[in-house]
């Protein structure tokens, strides 16, 4: 009977905590859809298109 309850507890705790996770997650993603990001800075003339680090790597470089 011990065992049961423990299992019951146990699977009780789990949900409350995949529920709070849940709720967690729902307003954080509620606050990043709400923030007005800035719009970028204009590229000075002359830069090519992708100046990224991954732009740069090719597999030589491993």
């Amino acid at each position: 009977m011990e065992t049961i309850v423990l299992i019951a507890v146990t699977l009780l705790a789990i949900a409350i905590g995949m529920r709070w996770i849940h709720l967690l997650n729902a307003q954080h993603d509620a606050r990043i859809e709400a923030y007005r990001f800035s719009d970028p800075l204009p590229r000075p003339p002359g830069l090519p298109d992708d100046t990224g680090r991954r732009a740069h790597r090719t597999d030589a470089d491993r």
